[in-house]
């Protein structure tokens, strides 16, 4: 899906392109990677670069050509794993200025409302670049609050659990984080590198680098904090899981242990031998106590020693 906008009251749709407009592609048809390459002139091998999903965040300069490759959150349908992250690539030259995304994410509509509502245009083309790593970072910190939510609810399920599946929960959970710890470690070494370029660092508005900054290191350090904790509970409740499997094991040994002291005298006063026992009137009877007396004993012992 291909639009454009320009500045207006914020950022502003327009019907079509214009000299140093914003072109911005979605999950692009063949149809509009064939505009891109030949009608805008973008670099194919950027193209390529950006349709990789493992591509890491990097700057680079080709022939007037900057590429910016930026790692946003994204919200999987996959249940296996349901925060991840994706390449945002931005790729500009003179009055050229492209972002292109093989996934729909919530980050641009986001920040295309917000200035919106703030009338906030962009100055020049890094300055747009650096907002949308200030929108990206802000929505790393909505997904954090929701992972931990998810955890909180997981938590509350694993507190009297012996299943697998709930610590299963967790474990997409633990691999979520690890991929925004990484995408947000790129994304910081991408914004150090944008910052010292040479011809452009003195153009770069210092109050925008600081909230990029602050923003970028909240985020940071908020999804250290949850993977620590969630470290922790996995081993923690790991724990717990396994403790809980030995009482229940612990209890079923006793339970047989018991029922073997009946079944023992049963099988040695019914086999076809003399026992004392064959021409009493109430032998049966006797037995039965027997049994019965040193069942309440063996029970009587192991509830002394907390055995049930």
């Amino acid at each position: 899906m291909k639009t454009y906008w320009k500045n207006g009251k914020g950022i502003v749709p327009c019907p079509q392109w214009e000299p140093n407009c914003w072109v911005n592609i979605e999950i692009p048809t063949e149809k509009e990677k064939q505009y891109l390459i030949e009608e805008l002139g973008v670099p194919e091998a950027f193209y390529n670069d950006i349709e990789d999903v493992d591509e890491r965040p990097r700057i680079e300069f080709d022939e007037g050509w900057f590429f910016i490759l930026l790692r946003v959150p994204y919200k999987n349908t996959d249940v296996s794993i349901p925060f991840s992250t994706v390449p945002l690539g931005i790729i500009f030259k003179d009055e050229v200025f492209v972002t292109i995304c093989f996934y729909q994410t919530e980050v641009l509509p986001d920040f295309i409302q917000f200035t919106g509502r703030k009338n906030i245009n962009k100055r020049d083309h890094f300055d747009l670049v650096l907002r949308f790593m200030l929108s990206s970072s802000v929505w790393f910190l909505k997904y954090l609050k929701q992972i931990n939510q998810s955890i909180k609810l997981a938590e509350n399920e694993l507190e009297q659990s012996i299943k697998n599946e709930d610590l299963q929960a967790l474990l997409r959970i633990e691999k979520s984080l690890v991929f925004f710890t990484t995408s947000l470690k790129g994304n910081d070494i991408l914004l150090h590198r944008i910052k010292n370029l040479r011809n452009y660092k003195d153009t770069f508005d210092p109050e925008l680098i600081e909230d990029v900054e602050i923003e970028l290191r909240q985020a940071q350090e908020t999804t250290n904090v949850h993977s620590d904790i969630l470290s922790g509970m996995m081993d923690a409740y790991a724990s717990v899981i396994s403790n809980n499997l030995n009482i229940i094991m612990k209890q079923l040994t006793s339970i047989s242990i018991i029922l073997m002291i009946p079944t023992l005298i049963a099988s040695l006063y019914g086999m076809n031998v003399p026992n004392g026992f064959e021409n009493v009137r109430w032998g049966f009877w006797i037995i039965l106590l027997i049994s019965f007396l040193l069942s309440m004993f063996g029970i009587i012992m192991f509830m002394r020693k907390k055995w049930f």
